[in-house]
């Protein structure tokens, strides 16, 4: 069980995505679930990701900027995927 940085609600490690802070300090989405560094995961809906965007969640959490591709990579992921709750 893993918490969501933006809602804090615990769920299975499966049904959350990763985002790492490598030790060079990129972050970047952790779809593999296996990358070094720093990790932080996010529920699969689109109010998560907004919300961590808005109350910067994820910077606080991998104590690191977050670009806003990343976010960017994070809704059409979702959106791809069609995930959303």
């Amino acid at each position: 069980m893993r918490k969501c940085v933006a809602c804090g609600e615990n769920k299975p490690k499966k049904e959350l995505i990763r985002v790492v802070r490598s030790t060079e300090g990129i972050v970047e989405i952790d779809l593999t679930g296996k990358k070094n560094g720093r990790g932080a995961y996010i529920c699969s809906s689109t109010e998560c990701v907004k919300m961590a965007k808005k109350n910067k969640n994820l910077v606080k959490a991998l104590k690191a900027e977050v670009l806003d591709e990343v976010y960017e990579k994070l809704f059409e992921l979702i959106d791809s995927n069609n995930v959303s709750e």
